[in-house]
């Protein structure tokens, strides 16, 4: 099996288009093309990580956390990402990043943190924007059932539980066939009516090259007439953060304590205890502070993130319980997503957690 049947399995699960602007996510290090001989599966790549990887004679290193962010001028092993990119090439290592792309996809890091939790009724909490397509095409009504099943598969119809959305009319379509052309029907140089369905279907606008290359070959015409409009609805299927409901209220002491022991916390950091019931919980992996208004906007009672800056806490204290768990902490699951994915895939690959733990931050 290659390198590149892994990386192709992950990136259905978590798009690389979902990542954030100033990610970089993706591929890291080395050819795809190579027959993989296991994966190691991590948070961050150091040192240690690459040397365990040699040591399992495994030839990927798959983490969450990009081992290159900016761009190099020259590799000369003066820091530990310029040592980790001249020991990963030496030994013929790939390195493999789904960071924010991971954070944003449905079923991703923040829906681990939620299981972690116990959470139900899960959401996103903040929705992509501006990232949907509605796609309006016009086909002939024996092949209407067709082009929709090509539609549907190459990625459209998908509107949050339910897929093979679409919404169809009939109606007459006329066209008059030119010099030189071979139309599905009617004669050159005569107009000609057919009877037509109109399909409209919604994608993700990252899907729109696949759609279009879907719909033109599935399509009967020579030339198929085709319209694609950007949306302004919110995308729930992908975005920031999760909201959900616990399925017993707590105590904000009983909840701490138990997110304390579950995520092996050193120290949680939170804001002043008012006695509130804790049921709706919202969360996000990582630096998620950004998302603290979201989180307050929706009457949750709880917000969960890695990191939060100190003056964020100032003010708060009635609107909503804060709590900062370190981000390490907080993504340190995210390794059992791409456990499940790939062990499901490839039963017989070898894949394994990194045993080294990454965490920079040391806890007296």
């Amino acid at each position: 099996m290659k390198i590149k049947e892994i990386v192709s399995a992950l990136e259905r699960f978590a798009p690389l288009p979902l990542q954030d602007g100033f990610d970089n996510a993706g591929l890291q290090i080395g050819l795809t093309e190579a027959e993989a001989t296991g994966a190691l599966l991590c948070l961050d790549v150091t040192e240690s990580v690459i040397d365990e990887a040699i040591t399992l004679g495994y030839n990927l290193v798959i983490s969450h956390h990009p081992l290159i962010f900016k761009g190099y001028k020259s590799i000369t092993g003066k820091d530990y990402v310029e040592r980790c990119i001249l020991k990963a090439i030496k030994n013929d290592i790939v390195i493999y990043s789904a960071h924010t792309n991971l954070d944003n996809a449905s079923g991703g890091v923040n829906f681990k943190i939620a299981e972690k939790i116990g959470l139900k009724n899960i959401h996103i909490l903040s929705c992509k924007e501006d990232s949907l397509l509605k796609l309006v095409t016009f086909v002939p009504v024996e092949h209407a059932e067709k082009v929709r099943r090509a539609l549907f598969s190459a990625g459209c119809g998908n509107i949050g539980d339910y897929d093979s959305c679409s919404y169809n009319l009939e109606g007459e379509g006329t066209f008059r066939a030119q010099e030189g052309t071979h139309p599905f029907c009617g004669e050159i140089g005569e107009l000609h009516k057919e009877k037509e369905i109109r399909i409209e279907t919604i994608l993700p606008s990252y899907k729109k090259s696949a759609v279009v290359r879907a719909l033109i070959a599935e399509h009967p015409y020579e030339e198929p007439a085709f319209d694609l409009y950007p949306l302004k609805n919110s995308w729930a299927q992908a975005g920031a953060g999760v909201i959900g409901e616990l399925e017993c209220p707590e105590t904000e002491l009983d909840f701490l304590k138990r997110i304390k022991d579950t995520f092996e916390v050193g120290c949680i950091k939170h804001n002043e205890l008012t006695g509130r019931s804790i049921r709706k919980v919202a969360l996000c992996g990582g630096a998620g502070a950004f998302l603290l208004s979201d989180a307050i906007n929706c009457n949750a009672d709880v917000f969960i993130t890695g990191e939060i800056r100190y003056h964020d806490y100032f003010g708060h204290e009635n609107d909503i319980l804060m709590a900062e768990i370190g981000h390490y902490e907080s993504e340190q699951h995210t390794k059992e997503i791409f456990y499940s994915l790939l062990r499901g895939l490839f039963p017989d690959f070898g894949i394994q957690f990194s045993k080294i733990n990454t965490n920079p931050i040391k806890y007296l």
